[in-house]
């Protein structure tokens, strides 16, 4: 590391933004992520991503958001430090190994949730939740990560990006792109991640914006303007053949009655009537059957093997265990392919009308 304050350990992972290296602060021995994001083009040497990511998380403090240790500057680099975490939900839900149970898929949702509210609390849109960006931190707390994509908002007239949340869990009003939005865009991604962890699969794999409206249609149904007002009058909006919802408890076996009201809560398509993350808090789904397990429970059963639950090499997670998900379902494996016995392989197309 160019600091003499922390350590160089080994490198964690590399991605677009940069690179990922775990170390340890020399005075405190605290060990740490340091996550060096090179500096671009920017007239003031320093990249808008990592300016909202420093802004937005000195101000938002909670269990379930990582923690924002200390950022400093280095040649062409701009270092943000993290407090470390053991791995993320991604690694959770692909682990072959682990058989996550309703108590712990309740103690997840709930995490998440908290998170959320408190990003919500403080005007701040994530725009980008998925599994990758949801870490285990060591006190067995989930933490959400990557405030790349995230702004404040609020302001009257805003005139957003619609390309923004990663399109597995992007809502409908941003594929049809809305450029006035809320913290309902956050929302439909938790029910996606949701249905993810239920599933051991991702539930609406789409290859492109169209087929991730075809894929969200031919589950949910497809929507008007009696469901969704306004919809036809989005930007880029393109009417599709009417299409039923599929039955839900026919692809989520096992699922409550509760677990379903509230993720359908999640995907409502009219964002106005989307279930918020304080309101989700409160559903019965949470003070119906096992209660959620806590964070102790949670690292306890997850880290079980006192090694990362990572697997690059695993690409296919059809035979994740799964109480919830029909059996013989696979998913879309990661490389863009969709296997045959994928409950949402697409035997037609919707049709433009």
């Amino acid at each position: 590391m160019s600091s003499k304050k922390y350590k160089n350990i080994k490198k964690l992972g590399e991605g677009a933004g940069g690179v990922v290296t775990q170390a340890e602060d020399v005075g405190t021995g605290r060990i740490v992520a340091v996550k060096k994001v090179r500096m671009g083009k920017a007239k003031d040497g320093i990249s808008m991503e990592a300016l909202r990511e420093i802004k937005l998380l000195q101000e938002i403090k909670h269990p379930n958001v990582i923690e924002l240790v200390d950022a400093f500057s280095s040649n062409t680099n701009v270092n943000l430090v993290f407090e470390y975490c053991l791995t993320d939900l991604d690694a959770v839900i692909r682990s072959r190994e682990i058989f996550i149970t309703e108590a712990e898929v309740k103690g997840c949702l709930q995490m998440i949730l908290r998170g959320v509210e408190a990003c919500h609390k403080h005007w701040t849109l994530h725009r980008d939740l998925k599994p990758n960006n949801i870490l285990l931190g060591t006190d067995g707390n989930l933490k959400l990560a990557d405030f790349g994509l995230a702004r404040i908002h609020g302001s009257p007239n805003p005139r957003l990006t619609h390309i923004v949340v990663t399109r597995w869990y992007r809502a409908p009003e941003l594929l049809f792109g809305a450029r006035q939005y809320g913290t309902a865009i956050d929302m439909w991604a938790v029910g996606c991640v949701f249905a993810e962890l239920m599933l051991r699969v991702p539930y609406l794999p789409g290859d492109s914006e169209i087929d991730q409206l075809v894929k969200i249609f031919h589950a949910r149904g497809t929507p008007d303007d009696d469901i969704w007002p306004g919809m036809s009058s989005l930007p880029g909006y393109v009417k599709f053949s009417h299409v039923p919802a599929q039955d839900h408890r026919a692809l989520f076996t096992a699922a409550s009655e509760q677990a379903l009201d509230l993720l359908n809560k999640f995907l409502v398509f009219d964002p106005l009537k989307r279930i918020s993350a304080a309101d989700a808090l409160k559903h019965p789904y949470f003070t119906t059957g096992p209660p959620p397990s806590s964070a102790a429970d949670l690292l306890k059963k997850f880290t079980k093997n006192e090694t990362p639950i990572v697997n690059p090499d695993q690409k296919d997670r059809s035979n994740n265990a799964s109480p919830f998900r029909a059996p013989g379902t696979a998913c879309r494996k990661d490389d863009g392919s969709t296997p045959p016995s994928s409950q949402f392989a697409t035997k037609r197309k919707l049709e433009f009308t």
